[in-house]
């Protein structure tokens, strides 16, 4: 991704109503441009998010005729129209396989192959409803993201749906099922639409947490990394992932550079982490000889 680029996914990171959807296609984008042994170009931004959009608007407009067609009288009957076009007609859903494919974690890879993780099959399903009018929200549970859907006219009332199962429509005691599967405990607290920022740093933790997996993916967990710390809310521990991977690829200067920062950033409240930053910073200084 260009410094301009990366500008541009920063700045609407800090908008005022930061949208979830454009910021995946922003972050997927550098994935793409860095993909080697392709021997055509590669798309410019411009052109990864124009045809991004063109296809969010081709399932928004499916969507918009069915339900001029069915008329859905509320939550439930909406969720299932949805159900019918993404996941019946337009066949988006997800498998076991999927998550042991970075693509599936990429939205531009997910709008082309109709296959995807929880969390960007729900990505698809809101970009596709606030496009058609219609009111669509994530709910980020843990270990598996799903969405809430209201009805045509909006309202308070929602009915729950799972994009990788192809919009199966789930009561409490499915939710809670996804929940306990996971080893956590169901609340309805849970149930709480996700924030925008929060659904993005789920999206680029599920990159790093692939790349982890696999050493030879190093720089892929580096950029999902820098994404997350351009995000204005995120863990501060990142700081030093970020430092660590700079000294596996290589540059280790800057992941020097980077341990003593974070180390002086321990030093009021964990002074032993703080020394052992250190310790790795003089570590990563002596491999430039």
């Amino acid at each position: 991704m260009t410094e301009q680029s990366r500008s541009r996914f920063r700045a609407e990171a800090r908008a005022e109503r930061p949208d979830p959807v454009l910021l995946c296609l922003l972050a997927a984008a550098e994935h793409t441009f860095g993909t080697p042994g392709d021997p055509a170009p590669p798309p410019t931004l411009d052109e990864l998010l124009t045809a991004c959009g063109a296809a969010l608007d081709r399932h928004a407009a499916a969507v918009r005729r069915a339900v001029a067609e069915r008329r859905p009288a509320g939550p439930e009957e909406t969720a299932a129209l949805l159900a019918a076009v993404l996941g019946g007609r337009e066949r988006f859903h997800g498998r076991k396989a999927d998550y042991r494919r970075v693509e599936s974690s990429l939205l531009p890879e997910v709008l082309r192959r109709r296959r995807g993780l929880p969390i960007t099959l729900s990505l698809v399903w809101m970009g596709v409803a606030a496009r058609a009018g219609l009111v669509v929200h994530g709910i980020a549970l843990p270990g598996h993201f799903i969405v809430a859907v209201a009805g045509p006219s909006g309202g308070n009332d929602y009915v729950l749906a799972d994009p990788f199962h192809g919009g199966r429509l789930l009561d409490l005691s499915d939710a809670a099922q996804l929940v306990t599967a996971a080893g956590h405990q169901f609340g309805t607290e849970l149930l709480t639409p996700a924030q925008p920022l929060d659904i993005v740093l789920r999206v680029l933790g599920n990159i790093r947490a692939w790349a982890a997996d696999r050493p030879e993916h190093a720089r892929t967990q580096l950029w999902a990394t820098e994404l997350a710390l351009l995000l204005p809310r995120h863990p501060a521990q990142l700081r030093l992932e970020r430092a660590e991977l700079l000294v596996r690829t290589g540059d280790f200067l800057a992941g020097a550079l980077e341990m003593e920062e974070y180390a002086r950033i321990l030093d009021a409240f964990d002074p032993e982490a703080a020394a052992k930053a250190r310790q790795d910073a003089r570590a990563a200084r002596h491999r430039l000889n």
